[in-house]
């Protein structure tokens, strides 16, 4: 068996290229939107790409799969429960898909989302038994996937999930979708794990089933530009360019110099924040645009004014500025701190 770990610094992201050395046959799991990588080690080892999998319909990054797909002759392989609007292989739980003498197990695993799935990979001239788990957006090091939309239920159902995965062998390998990034709070840098280990040492397996179910509940805020991401996911849509991403230099304001600036420029603020952490106190004169919706509102964002991009404490802003940045908007600047920098300022907040 073949098998490699790509990492997408930008997104925290993580792909996975596995392959059997006896039929030549390879599936690429959760591919980036970049898909040359994959193509070139198929060409370099002389690999068929037969499968490419996602383990969920992201929404935090655009999938290559439709593009590796179109590229390498391989099947788009998702879970039954995906509401998709392109052709794919339904998967269900407990089907096998074969690369020679590699068996690759679908789990189905939902709470993060309805379609997730984790795959066991086997390799039965090794060990009749699983011997790594590609755990998706279910379990990750350090912490477990949020319930995307599912609140409580959904939380419940990613505790159900996280289980099933318990019960595999303490030496089983654990690698993520992710090692970093929105789908995650608590997650570690490392990029893989072991069973055994998070059995042991990840803070949210430690706590009784309610507790998780309440801890896992509370949502972050969503990903940049999520439902333009996850509308082209689904093939509803075609919003490739709204994937995050963008290292443009952006202009920085205090708390302290911002409330001039503003006066003097007329700037419009922009709070990309969640709607109720808006409500909760903002930035007088403040536009709420969640950043999870800021690529289909864009329409509501001037480019003939100055722009100050506004968060919590600065960072979904500066990310958001960068995007904008990336789009030609020339104007655009962030306010170091965030609302909470301004409030500890004693500036001005309406509610």
């Amino acid at each position: 068996m073949y098998f490699k770990q790509f990492l997408n610094d930008e997104t925290g992201c993580s792909s996975y290229f596995i392959a059997s050395r006896q039929s030549n046959e390879a599936a690429v799991v959760d591919p980036d939107f970049e898909v040359q990588p994959y193509l070139d080690l198929a060409r370099e080892r002389g690999y068929r790409i037969k499968f490419v999998i996602d383990t969920h319909l992201h929404a935090d990054h655009v999938s290559g799969n439709r593009r590796l797909a179109a590229a390498s002759g391989a099947e788009v392989c998702l879970h039954e429960a995906a509401e998709v609007a392109f052709p794919c292989r339904k998967l269900r739980d407990g089907e096998e898909l074969r690369l020679g003498q590699v068996v690759l197990r679908v789990v189905h695993t939902p709470g993060h989302r309805p379609e997730s799935i984790s795959i066991l990979v086997i390799n039965p001239p090794r060990s009749p038994e699983p011997s790594m788990v590609l755990s998706g957006d279910t379990l990750f090091v350090g912490d477990v996937g949020r319930p995307d939309f599912g609140g409580p239920e959904g939380a419940r159902e990613q505790y159900a999930s996280v289980q099933k995965l318990l019960g595999l062998d303490d030496y089983v390998a654990v690698f993520p979708a992710h090692f970093e990034g929105p789908c995650g709070k608590g997650m570690c840098g490392r990029p893989s794990s072991t069973i055994g280990f998070e059995r042991r040492f990840n803070p949210l397996l430690q706590v009784p089933q309610e507790e998780f179910v309440q801890r896992a509940a509370e949502v972050p805020a969503r990903p940049l530009n999520m439902n333009a991401i996850l509308a082209t996911n689904q093939g509803l849509g075609n919003y490739e360019w709204a994937r995050p991403g963008g290292d443009g230099e952006v202009a920085r304001l205090s708390a302290d110099e911002a409330p001039r600036w503003l006066r003097e420029h007329q700037a419009f603020v922009l709070d990309v924040r969640e709607p109720w952490e808006y409500a909760a106190g903002h930035v007088p004169g403040a536009v709420s645009i969640p950043q999870a919706d800021l690529a289909l509102r864009l329409a509501e964002i001037p480019k003939d004014r100055e722009v100050l991009a506004v968060c919590a404490s600065g960072g979904r802003s500066l990310r958001a500025a960068q995007f904008l940045k990336r789009l030609h908007y020339e104007q655009v600047a962030n306010l170091d701190g965030g609302t909470n920098g301004w409030i500890k300022a004693g500036q001005p907040v309406e509610r």
